[in-house]
């Protein structure tokens, strides 16, 4: 039987939320995600005292997820088979 592969982290920049980085390593160890990329990080007017990350749309090959700590914000790009809700569910699971 052959082992399904981890996905991939792409590091194409050089700052990111902290924190970000060791959840969305162990996201890709989840079955099903293939590339996840940080993207933009920006400025957001609310505060969001704990890092949330929520899927935003969907893009060609995944989705778009938006991860947030305090009034940072990052997009994050992630392509996978995983349809929104099991997508949801390995993030919940990324973050504990």
């Amino acid at each position: 039987m052959v082992k399904p592969s981890d996905g991939r982290l792409v590091w194409n920049h050089s700052t990111h939320i902290s924190g970000l980085i060791r959840i969305l390593e162990r996201l890709c160890k989840h079955d099903g995600i293939h590339t996840v990329t940080p993207g933009v990080i920006g400025r957001a007017r609310g505060h969001c005292p704990k890092m949330q990350l929520r899927i935003s749309v969907p893009i060609r090959g995944g989705f778009k997820v938006i991860a947030r700590q305090g009034k940072t914000v990052q997009e994050v790009f992630i392509l996978t088979t995983l349809d929104q809700e099991l997508l949801e569910e390995a993030l919940e699971i990324a973050m504990k």
